[in-house]
């Protein structure tokens, strides 16, 4: 994936598709579109996507994303910038510790969940910027043609 351009992952919320994600990229004019947004905006689907694969018609709300080092968005940090902060068990830290231990002659891997376990992490705020590369989005309002339609398998449409 070149620098001047976006992961989009749409996520399908219609249940007869049982939350399947498709993956999009979004480059061009389309990633001004999408620079300086937050966590929770709604967009207009015609900016995903290239060609005849564009999401015309679909409104998609902006869920999460990660930065060009893995590093996850956060809805409750203002800004573009990353941070570091002491969180507890939610989004970007599992909350437990990793202890191996032998037992009968091979090593075991449990998981150690102590009580306020906190852990300083790296997080990115909630504003899209150019260090961004994945964009996670969610269907709030679908089109006439389905994603699966849009989007599918170019074997699955030979079938059909």
């Amino acid at each position: 994936m070149s620098e001047g351009s976006f992961n989009a992952v749409v996520n399908d919320t219609d249940p007869s598709n049982s939350g399947r994600s498709y993956n999009m990229s979004i480059s061009g004019n389309n990633q001004s579109q999408f620079l300086g947004k937050k966590i929770g905006d709604v967009v207009d689907g015609i900016f995903v996507g290239e060609g005849e694969k564009t999401l015309a018609g679909y409104k998609l709300e902006i869920t999460g994303g990660s930065d060009k080092t893995g590093t996850p968005m956060r809805s409750d940090l203002i800004g573009g910038s990353r941070q570091s902060i002491l969180v507890t068990a939610s989004t970007g830290f599992k909350g437990h510790d990793l202890v191996h231990k032998a037992k009968g002659g091979e090593k075991k891997r449990f998981r150690y969940k102590p009580d306020g376990l906190r852990m300083r992490r790296y997080f990115r705020g909630n504003t899209i910027t150019q260090d961004t590369r994945q964009i996670n989005l969610k269907v709030v309002e679908a089109a006439n043609k389905t994603l699966d339609t849009i989007l599918g398998d170019s074997e699955e449409a030979s079938t059909e």
